[in-house]
C-alpha cells in the first residue's frame, strides 16, 4: 500500500519537473507585448481584453472624506432657476452699468465741447485787423463781438464774413477760428469814391461807388487828399439822386492819376456828370455808361497835344462823336 502511494507521489514529481523543464527551455520575447494589443485586422481576444469594474468606479466616485460611500448629489431644480435669475440679473445690471457709464461719457464730451469755459469765446480773445478812418475798428468788432459766448465750435465763421462785408467800404473780409477760443477778423477797406461836403458843415462824409455812407471826418484831414468832392445840399437826400449815384461809379473807376487832379464834381442831372481837372480841361462824361470806352477816347485826347491843342472841354457823352472845344 505504502509503495503504491510512494509511486503515485513519484509520478506528479515527475510531471512537476518536466513541465518546469518545458517553460525553462522557451524562448524569450525580444520585446514584451502589452496583453490584449493587436494590430489592425488581428484577432482580438476578449479574454485579454481590461475591463472596467463599474462597482469601484461608482463607489470611488461617490466616496466620502473618510472613504466612506455617500449618497450621490441630488439637483434642486428650484435653486438652480434662482441662482440662474441672479446670474441674469446680474448680466442685466451690467450691461446696465457699460451703458450708464458711456452715456455719462457723452454728456461729458458734449459739455466739454460745447458749454465749458476751454473752447468759449470770449470778447477779449478776439481780434481784428484791417480797419482805417473808414472802416473803423468798433465797427469790425461790433460785428465779430456777436459771437462772443459760444463754443468755438459753434462760432459762424461764415456769418461773420459776411456780415463783415455789408459794411460800406469793405471789400473783403475773413474770420479765422484760432484753437481753442480765440477769433481773428480781417478786412480789406476800400478807399472812398468821394467826399460829400454839406454847405453847412465842416465835416466831410466818405461815401463808396454804392452810394453808401463809410465815414465823416474834418475836411481839413490829410487823409482826404487826392479823393474828388461833391458839394450837395443834404448827403441822405444826395445818395437817393441818380446823378450822384451815376457820378460816383465814374469816380471809383478812374485812375488815381485823374482823381488826384480833380477840383471840381459836377452832378447836376444824370446824364451831364462833368469833372474839372486841376490843368483847367473840364471833361463831361454824361452818365456812367460804356465808361472804359470813354476813359479811351479822354486819355487818347489829353495825351496828344495835336489834339487837345488849347481845348479846355473834352465831351465824351457821346463816344461815336466826342466833342473837344
Amino acid at each position: 500500500m505504502r509503495s503504491a502511494f510512494a509511486a503515485a507521489g513519484n509520478a506528479v514529481a515527475r510531471r512537476r519537473s518536466a513541465k518546469q523543464a518545458r517553460a525553462q527551455v522557451k524562448k524569450p520575447r525580444i520585446v514584451e507585448e502589452r496583453t490584449g494589443a493587436t494590430s489592425p485586422g488581428a484577432f482580438v481576444d476578449a479574454n485579454n481584453l481590461p475591463s472596467e469594474d463599474v462597482v469601484a468606479k461608482t463607489l470611488q466616485e461617490t466616496a466620502g472624506a473618510i472613504g466612506v460611500a455617500t449618497r450621490p448629489k441630488v439637483v434642486d431644480f428650484a435653486a438652480r432657476q434662482k441662482e440662474q435669475r441672479k446670474a441674469n440679473t446680474r448680466r442685466i445690471a451690467a450691461r446696465v452699468a457699460v451703458a450708464c457709464a458711456a452715456l455719462a461719457a457723452v454728456v461729458a464730451l458734449i459739455w466739454l465741447l460745447f458749454f465749458s469755459p476751454v473752447l468759449r469765446l470770449e470778447p477779449n480773445n478776439i481780434s481784428a485787423s484791417g480797419a482805417n478812418e473808414w472802416v473803423s475798428n468798433e465797427q469790425i468788432m461790433a460785428i465779430a463781438k456777436r459771437q462772443a459766448g459760444k463754443s468755438l465750435l459753434l462760432v459762424s465763421d461764415g456769418a461773420v464774413e459776411q456780415q463783415l462785408s455789408q459794411i460800406p467800404g469793405v471789400s473783403s473780409a475773413t474770420a479765422e477760428k484760432k484753437f481753442p477760443n480765440s477769433l481773428h477778423v480781417s478786412v480789406t477797406a476800400q478807399r472812398p469814391a468821394a467826399m460829400l461836403k454839406e454847405p453847412s458843415g465842416s465835416t466831410l462824409t466818405a461815401v463808396d461807388s454804392k452810394a453808401r455812407k463809410l465815414n465823416a471826418v474834418n475836411g481839413s484831414a490829410q487823409s482826404v487828399q487826392g479823393i474828388p468832392v461833391i458839394e450837395v445840399d443834404n448827403v441822405g437826400k444826395a445818395l437817393s439822386r441818380r446823378a450822384v449815384q451815376s457820378a460816383l461809379v465814374i469816380l471809383d473807376a478812374l485812375p488815381e492819376s485823374m482823381r488826384n487832379a480833380i477840383v471840381k464834381v459836377q452832378a447836376n442831372t444824370q446824364d451831364s456828370i462833368t469833372t474839372q481837372l486841376d490843368n483847367g480841361i473840364s471833361i463831361v462824361w454824361g452818365d456812367d455808361s460804356d465808361l472804359k470806352l470813354k476813359m479811351a477816347i479822354v486819355d487818347k485826347i489829353m495825351n496828344d497835344p495835336n489834339v487837345i491843342g488849347d481845348k479846355k472841354q473834352i465831351n465824351v457823352s457821346a463816344t461815336a462823336r466826342p466833342i473837344i472845344k
